[in-house]
């Protein structure tokens, strides 16, 4: 069994006793296995690429929810981390936290080490900010407005290093701790109020005063040099970085920059890898993985490969229908659709058979939270045609695409963000015809393909959200969401049934009845047809340059990447030996090889 530290107060000169109950108990945990290298080495520059540049630099807020906000917002440091293979909580920002008695308030007590990019001390004031900002309507976000209005009741700053969280509803200890382990305080010297700011200190024009602006973070990076359209650069905070007090942050992040270029397709992206101005690649695509490291860099091993299996939690999507959309509120044209798609054949003949399909359309490996009895719907064409044939699409057309009595057309553009999704899409579309459904393929590059669906012009969008260990499902089907842009309802579906569970699952004290609630929440949507669950894969793989080295244990069991590869969806564990890098370039010059290398973790490989 795991050991957590419990500490008297006495112990810890924290707070004054007024501020605290008396009878307070602090907790810490220094006693997970690290999972870093120490023969880890800093420096050199890391090199990656993204499709598309960046919307904006906000991460609230129209667009603010772009694939971009990893490296601004998600990857960066938060209260409470819980370790990546014990999952046990460990310390971040917080190196120690105690529940009071009302079963809705929690403490924490912030390194006093942690300074923010622009090198001013974090302040615990920062946290009780982050709370009025979230609560402003200048921020032009109402997901936050109302998670961070109904979720927490106040933030207090206790003294310069100690936070009072108090939550708006009675939780058990685990919920306490999994709410306020997320919370990333903003910088409130960055939003200095001025003559145009509100009570709550945001700017009138926030939008528009900070959509290129980035804030200083207090994670090992932050944005350096711009180039617009072209790239940006991640400069590391240094090895005096307030992170490394904390023994869990030692020996990670350690290149001193990440370059990221914008390389909008990516099969020129790939050529850029091969020619060695990418440091790493993903290699997900069975094509790139088989085929094209056939190459002479991998074939001389200057390049190796990399396949780790995790057990990382899996976001909602694949086929998000657009319920708004004429036709698509028909639940018999929903149910077709599924039945039309045929995942498996494309798993078999596009992936090889690699991946596998999704049970259904909301998080999965959840636990408890996973609704484990919920099956997708097979292909099967003559299922979907008698659904086509409820809904009023009892006639076919010259073309074999189905048609009803109106003589409008049982034809669907599905929106997608990148042209290697396009042999993916193109088979389905081949396969639907057998039911009489047409798909038309919009392709709306990068960025701008999740603005066109937060916007709500989509049809069907292909594309999958990331997922927290816990689901929530407000932003995705409460009706306040639902006819709205700029906000993740992407199907536009909600029922009175929904809205009470969701609520409920919201406001429940135990984690037991909440993983009750998910699971219910989880069968209505399953039953309503407004997801079509797609693949999914439990690894990663990746190829590599020789000179880039990580820990003998590569995976934990909750890492999505071994490298940085588009965003933060890494731990920071490898780095660049500099040494091995000038051997490669050399032996590069002279045509000398090197064995090949592919290397396999199975550790968490499932059984």
């Amino acid at each position: 069994m795991k050991k957590v530290i419990t500490l008297a107060l006495s112990l810890i000169p924290m707070v004054s006793d007024a501020a605290l109950p008396p009878d307070v108990s602090w907790q810490t945990n220094n006693h997970e296995p690290l999972f870093a290298s120490p023969d880890a080495k800093f420096g050199g520059t890391f090199r990656t690429s993204i499709d598309s540049f960046p919307q904006t630099f906000r991460t609230v807020g129209p667009d603010g929810n772009g694939r971009f906000r990893t490296w601004l917002l998600d990857g960066q440091p938060q209260l409470l981390q819980r370790h990546p293979d014990s999952l046990a909580w460990i310390p971040d920002i917080a190196t120690h936290w105690a529940f009071g008695n009302d079963n809705k308030t929690i403490y924490m007590k912030l390194n006093p080490a942690a300074k923010w990019s622009d090198g001013v001390p974090l302040k615990a004031t920062d946290f009780s900010y982050m709370l009025k900002f979230y609560r402003s309507k200048d921020i032009f976000d109402p997901w936050y407005n109302t998670f961070y209005t109904e979720m927490f009741d106040q933030i207090n700053a206790l003294d310069a290093h100690t936070i009072e969280i108090v939550f708006g509803k009675e939780m058990d200890k685990e919920d306490l701790l999994y709410f306020s382990h997320r919370l990333k305080p903003r910088p409130e010297h960055f939003y200095k109020p001025n003559q145009d700011a509100n009570q709550d200190g945001v700017d009138d024009n926030f939008v528009r005063l900070y959509n290129f602006k980035p804030e200083p973070t207090l994670g090992a990076y932050h944005v350096g040099d711009i180039k617009k359209g072209k790239s940006i650069t991640m400069e590391h905070a240094g090895k005096e970085w307030w992170g490394y007090s904390n023994r869990y942050y030692q020996h990670r992040y350690n290149p001193e920059k990440i370059r990221i270029r914008v390389i909008r397709d990516q099969d020129i992206a790939f050529k850029h890898f091969e020619k060695g101005d990418l440091d790493a690649f993903a290699l997900g695509r069975p094509e790139l993985w088989y085929d094209k490291t056939n190459s002479a860099p991998f074939q001389k091993g200057y390049i190796h490969k990399f396949w780790g299996y995790n057990q990382t939690e899996i976001g909602a999507g694949s086929f998000w229908l657009n319920t708004a959309k004429p036709q698509l509120g028909d639940r018999n044209v929903r149910k077709g659709i599924a039945l039309a798609l045929d995942i498996d054949g494309l798993n078999q003949n596009v992936f090889r058979g690699d991946f596998s399909r999704k049970p259904q359309g909301l998080g999965v490996g959840l636990g408890a939270f996973t609704n484990e009895s919920l099956k997708p719907l097979p292909y099967d064409p003559q299922a979907a045609i008698s659904s086509f044939t409820q809904a009023g699409f009892d006639r076919v057309g010259a073309d074999g695409i189905r048609v009803n009595a109106r003589g409008q057309r049982l034809s669907f553009a599905v929106t997608y963000s990148n042209q290697v999704m396009t042999p993916q899409l193109a088979y389905l579309k081949e396969q639907a015809k057998a039911a009489g459904l047409e798909l038309t393929l919009n392709l709306v590059d990068g960025s701008s393909a999740f603005k066109y669906v937060l916007e709500k012009k989509h049809e069907i969008s292909y594309h999958s959200m990331g997922s927290a260990p816990r689901p929530q499902y407000w932003e995705y089907f409460h009706s306040e969401n639902a006819n709205k842009p700029q906000n993740n309802n992407f199907t536009n579906y909600s029922t009175p049934q929904l809205d009470e569970l969701i609520i409920k699952y919201r406001s429940v004290f135990s984690t037991k009845d909440k993983e009750s609630l998910s699971r219910e929440i989880q069968q209505v949507v399953h039953d309503a047809n407004v997801i079509v669950p797609g693949v999914m894969a439990p690894y990663t793989r990746e190829g590599y340059w020789r000179w880039i080295k990580y820990p003998d244990q590569p995976m934990q069991k909750k890492m999505e990447q071994l490298m940085t590869i588009s965003g933060l969806y890494d731990l920071g564990l490898y780095w660049i030996d500099a040494d091995v890098k000038k051997e490669t370039q050399k032996a590069m010059k002279k045509g000398q090889a090197f064995e090949p290398v592919t290397i396999m973790d199975n550790q968490y490989k499932p059984r």
